[in-house]
């Protein structure tokens, strides 16, 4: 199994920063793209920023210029760092990772149990 831990999630008011960082562990031979996703009150789970093990980065449109993903393939681990908070950001905010386990050499796509963030003054 591979097993994804967030932690960063909180309370911040308009306008601050939040860093969410998540660590992956377990079964894992590789991992091929890291990302975070959030999902608010009454809607569908979004994509908000994916890198790869080669350092490429997507963002959704809303985040772009404010949200920065980054990651640490030695450690396995992926961060978000979050500037210039809107209240519309505010969602329950997961890990994913996808990539392959080392046994067997199957493909494997893991999410974090969650971290909320929340943006109100």
């Amino acid at each position: 199994q591979v097993q994804l831990v967030e932690s960063g999630g909180g309370l911040v008011q308009p306008g601050g920063s939040l860093r969410l960082s998540c660590a992956a562990s377990g079964n894992i031979f590789s991992i091929g793209s890291m990302g975070w996703y959030r999902q608010a009150p009454g809607k569908q789970r979004e994509l908000v920023a994916v890198i790869t093990s080669d350092g490429s980065t997507n963002y959704a449109e809303s985040v772009k210029g404010r949200f920065t993903i980054s990651r640490d393939n030695a450690k396995n681990t992926v961060s978000l760092q979050m500037n210039s908070l809107k209240p519309e950001d505010a969602a329950v905010y997961y890990c994913n990772a996808r990539g392959l386990k080392t046994f067997p050499r199957t493909a494997f796509d893991s999410w974090g149990q969650g971290t909320q963030v929340t943006v109100s003054s």
